[in-house]
């Protein structure tokens, strides 16, 4: 499961949130720094890390497991569960940098500035299952949206190898396996504007129907990935434009609001573990765990680039409440 959106406030901040929809929480907010030399769990190579980062992840004994997060260039790459699509190979391939598939958003993150960078580099890098890995991981089945502040924002898709990459002008993602049905379905709820039509937009727009909503659906309250696609994309484009990084949060939170997924145990497994954003101007990622309902905020400053060794953050995962004054 998982939903990310992301916004474009009217002073040029892109924020680009998610939920992270799993059966228990397992990551907390980290700093990684330049220089960063980690080992891959395919073949246990190292690779270091060129780039800083500020983001979600969990330690590894040799590594770390980065779920989303921004670096020090403002490129931020999120990772969501991916099913039916994934082809990953079994067996080596000392031709291309060898990765499992949940490594990807700590290596893109790692070594690159921008998307565009991304999608020229994607045919040296190839997808491995666990069948034949020095760490045995099994079949993981994701896929990755990537955006930077240019607005420019791609789902990469192993659907097959090197990666797929589709330009989303739309500023959400789900699960589902057609990212092309999925558009062809929101038809129903909004009407696109010719930009969008037409595709002569670059990068996210503040909002891509014509405004008119007469006549078209009102989305439905299910948690499956259509459904959250839809309902996303639906109220993201309804809601006013956010000023500025504060608002857009704001906004943002509100919006996750309406895809995030609670505590369903006696129907299903996975609910929302936390919600997180990442401002991509200022490099700062914003926290929320599923009991605290309240965020925390750390950003990646000019002095943290100096830092030579990684960070993890106490995720807290308690309700935060402020008493009031009586």
């Amino acid at each position: 499961m998982c939903t990310s959106i992301l916004q474009v406030a009217q002073d040029g901040t892109h924020l680009f949130s998610r939920t992270m929809d799993w059966h228990e929480l397992e990551n907390e907010p980290v700093f990684s720094p330049r220089n960063y030399a980690w080992r891959e769990d395919f073949d246990g190579r190292t690779l270091v890390n060129k780039y800083a980062i500020i983001g979600v992840g969990r330690q590894k004994e040799q590594s770390i497991d980065m779920s989303d997060g921004v670096n020090e260039w403002g490129l931020s790459v999120q990772k969501l569960t991916f099913r039916n699509g994934t082809n990953l190979y079994d067996d080596p391939q000392p031709e291309a940098e060898q990765l499992a598939p949940f490594e990807i958003p700590f290596y893109l993150m790692g070594n690159f500035k921008s998307v565009a960078e991304i999608i020229e580099h994607l045919p040296e890098i190839r997808l491995m299952s666990g069948k034949n890995a020095t760490v045995h991981y099994g079949y993981p089945e994701l896929h990755y949206a990537a955006t930077d502040p240019s607005g420019r924002i791609v789902i990469i898709e192993p659907t097959v190898q090197p990666m797929n990459v589709i330009d989303n002008p739309i500023g959400v993602v789900t699960n589902a396996y057609d990212f092309s049905r999925q558009v062809n379905q929101l038809k129903d709820y909004l009407e696109f504007s010719p930009e969008l039509v037409h595709k002569s937009a670059a990068g996210i727009q503040p909002k891509i129907s014509t405004g008119s909503f007469a006549g078209k659906k009102v989305p439905s309250s299910a948690y499956t990935p259509t459904g959250r696609f839809i309902r996303a994309a639906y109220y993201k484009e309804r809601t006013d434009q956010p000023l500025n990084e504060e608002e857009a949060v704001i906004s943002s939170w509100h919006l996750l609001n309406s895809v995030t997924v609670p505590k369903l145990r006696k129907f299903q497994q996975n609910y929302s573990v936390y919600r997180s954003a990442v401002a991509l101007e200022s490099r700062t990622c914003y926290f929320e765990p599923y009991d605290r309902l309240g965020l925390t905020k750390y950003q990646l400053t000019d002095e943290m680039l100096e830092w030579e060794k990684p960070r993890f953050f106490d995720s807290d995962n308690r309700l935060n409440v402020r008493a009031g004054v009586i």
